[in-house]
Parts: structure tokens; sequence; C-alpha cells
């Protein structure tokens, strides 16, 4: 478009050391994504003796976070239910939901039920698995179709529709 950049332009004000959008360089690279916070903060917990609090959780990670932004963290993580949380006198103390098998397999869940075409997304999933996997994979499933379903889980319902399913003749399934 030929337009002027989005933001300051160097050198349009800006003090010694900041770039486009203000922050020093040296700033901006030690900034963590809100993902990779949360693995810090759930590894912490799971560290931690028992439940933790948010004080306890930022001097684990070294005290250069605010505490503000350690609740905030722990609050996203609560409304995820990937922490518990109680009172304590006034404060909360944190504890992981789950080990961290069950916190991946919490974020796998999330990650489908936020994909419109569901099938897809396994389909491609199930086709990029190493052979073990895909073994450990049909073990599973068998077992749980030697189980029964669960009564009211949808994947419990969907197990032998999917089990079917033309991704598992591309495999050769």
């Amino acid at each position: 478009m030929g337009g002027k950049p989005f933001g300051k332009a160097p050198g349009d004000g800006d003090a010694p050391g900041q770039g486009e959008f203000g922050g020093s360089g040296r700033e901006r690279a030690r900034r963590r994504g809100q993902g990779q916070l949360e693995a810090q903060v759930l590894a912490a917990l799971h560290e931690a003796s028992g439940p933790a609090t948010a004080a306890w959780v930022q001097d684990r990670l070294g005290g250069d976070l605010a505490y503000t932004t350690v609740m905030t963290i722990l609050s996203r993580l609560h409304t995820k239910q990937a922490v518990t949380r109680e009172r304590s006198g006034r404060a909360y103390v944190w504890t992981p939901a789950a080990d961290e098998a069950g916190l991946a397999a919490l974020r796998m869940h999330r990650v489908l039920d936020g994909e419109p075409d569901r099938d897809a997304v396994l389909t491609s999933f199930v086709s990029a698995l190493s052979t073990h996997d895909e073994q450990l994979l049909r073990a599973l499933l068998d077992r749980a179709a030697d189980d029964g379903p669960a009564t009211g889980s949808p994947a419990a319902d969907d197990t032998a529709t999917h089990r079917d399913h033309p991704s598992d003749e591309a495999r050769g399934g």
C-alpha cells in the first residue's frame, strides 16, 4: 500500500534505544508469551510440596514477574481448569489439577473443541503418528471398546463411528 508503517518510524521522537513500538530491544527480547508463562507457572506448582501461594510461585520463578502477572496467569489457568484453588485466609493457595500428561491431554481437548472440522484435525494428527504411537493409540482404543462406552460420553458414543473413518483406509488400517 505504500503508506507509513504502523506506529512511529524510527527517529520520530523515540528515546535512544527504543524501537518502533517503544521499549528497549532487551525488554522485548525478555518478554515471554502467555503459553510460556503458563507452562512455567504450572512447572513451579508441580515442584511444590503442596498447595502454593502466588507469592511462592513468583519467588520460584525468580521474582522478575510482577505479583499481579502471576495472579493473572493463575486465574487464567483456573478458568482453563488446569489448576485448583482454595482459600487460605485472605489469599488462595493453588494446586495443579492434573499431572503433566493430564494437562497435555486437556490442552489437546481444547484445541479439538476450538476447531470447526474436528474430523480433519484428528485425521491429520493420526496420519502423522509414528508407528509406535499409532500402535499405542490402537491398543488404547481397543481397551476402551472392551470396557464398553462410558455413559453420556460423546467420545465413547462416537468410538464406533470414528474407528471406521476414511482416514483408516489411507493409513492401511
